[in-house]
């Protein structure tokens, strides 16, 4: 097997999974209890917030643990809607978001919310220009990804932030797909909310985070006692918290390695130089994630190419909706034909990724598709 769909679920590290297994044993305690067990628990809830603060530029109290980056794109969005007064209000999105966006923005507009969805071009980028023109004297929130989960295209952020700012609107970042691949700061960003999902940075699934900047207030998703700071009850999750700790650890020092940002080129460079005009670069040429080569197989649906490949495990579209048959709505909202749609394949490379390994597909492409 070689693996090569790292946006979609990475490994959990080893190091994680060390740093996590004391507190799915002798360590158990209710990190509220008050004893030297529970009070072992609150610290190693602690230092792991703190390194994730950290890792973006936040102060430890602004990160709140939750259960993945769907439910924190959901505290985010519908927790500061259901903190407005007037119980209404304007949003403002891109047309290349992931679901956990698109979903609690659909669920607000049922309930008497309204949304402008702002397009973007053929790489995906979106005009900063655009968000501002789709700006009303109701809105209260953009909402934008950092980094596309499909193609890969690193948005303006900043600059979407800036005129967030400037408007005096709520800024919210989904970025499952960046924290941990890519320099993030919520500071430079201007953010008012990110979300973050450990299992894209070598964490456990079933763990994430919002960042949360100081003053900015949100009905809570799930009520019940005093846990992070009143902002979500339950028992914390204290041994994958943990692990997300330790994986923003990890990812700080790997940040600066161009290893898959080469891996990657290399990877393109020979497939390219193999298949020609029968294959089709999409995203932004250099605005993108070190590790997503986002193609589109001309002539062949993309499903079809993994089947050859066999033991390539890669993906036509994001995991959550990879077994869709139709043409990626992301891919379409940047203009694709629909025949160029249908053969798109992403391939994600990871920190364990080998060059060996991407020798080894670029062989089996030459063999299968040549």
């Amino acid at each position: 097997m070689i693996y090569l769909d790292y946006n979609a679920t990475t490994p959990v590290d080893p190091e994680v999974f060390e740093a996590m297994r004391p507190f799915l044993a002798a360590k158990f305690g209710n990190p509220s209890s008050g004893h030297a067990l529970g009070r072992e628990a609150a610290a190693a809830l602690s230092t792991a917030r703190y390194s994730l603060a950290r890792l973006i530029g936040a102060q430890a109290e602004e990160v709140l643990f939750t259960g993945g980056g769907t439910e924190a794109s959901n505290l985010a969005i519908k927790g500061l809607a259901w903190a407005r007064p007037t119980g209404s209000g304007h949003l403002v999105t891109t047309a290349v978001e992931h679901p956990a966006t698109t979903e609690p923005i659909r669920f607000l507009q049922q309930r008497g919310f309204t949304c402008t969805i702002v397009g973007v071009d053929s790489t995906g980028l979106v005009d900063p220009d655009d968000v501002r023109r789709a700006l009303r004297k109701d809105t209260f929130l953009i909402s934008a990804m950092h980094a596309q989960n499909e193609v890969g295209t690193i948005e303006p952020i900043e600059e979407l932030g800036r005129i967030a700012r400037e408007a005096g609107v709520c800024f919210h970042v989904d970025a499952a797909q960046s924290v941990g691949k890519i320099p993030v700061n919520v500071q430079a960003m201007n953010a008012d909310l990110v979300s973050i999902a450990g299992h894209k940075m070598y964490a456990p699934k079933g763990i994430g985070a919002l960042y949360i900047r100081q003053g900015v207030a949100l009905e809570p998703l799930i009520h019940g006692a005093s846990q992070e700071g009143g902002r979500r009850g339950g028992t914390e999750n204290v041994s994958m918290a943990v692990g997300l700790g330790k994986a923003a650890e990890l990812a700080a020092v790997h940040l600066t390695d161009p290893c898959i940002c080469d891996l990657r080129d290399h990877f393109w460079a020979g497939l390219s130089g193999m298949l020609g005009e029968r294959v089709a670069l999409n995203g932004h040429p250099t605005l993108r994630l070190p590790g997503t080569l986002h193609v589109s197989f001309i002539g062949i649906v993309g499903g079809e190419v993994l089947a050859k490949l066999g033991e390539i495990h890669a993906s036509t579209g994001a995991a959550c909706h990879a077994g869709d048959a139709k043409p990626s709505a992301v891919l379409m909202a940047m203009g694709l034909s629909r025949d160029r749609a249908i053969g798109a394949v992403r391939f994600s490379i990871g920190r364990p990724t080998t060059r060996a390994e991407i020798d080894r597909t670029l062989e089996l492409l030459r063999l299968k598709m040549c």
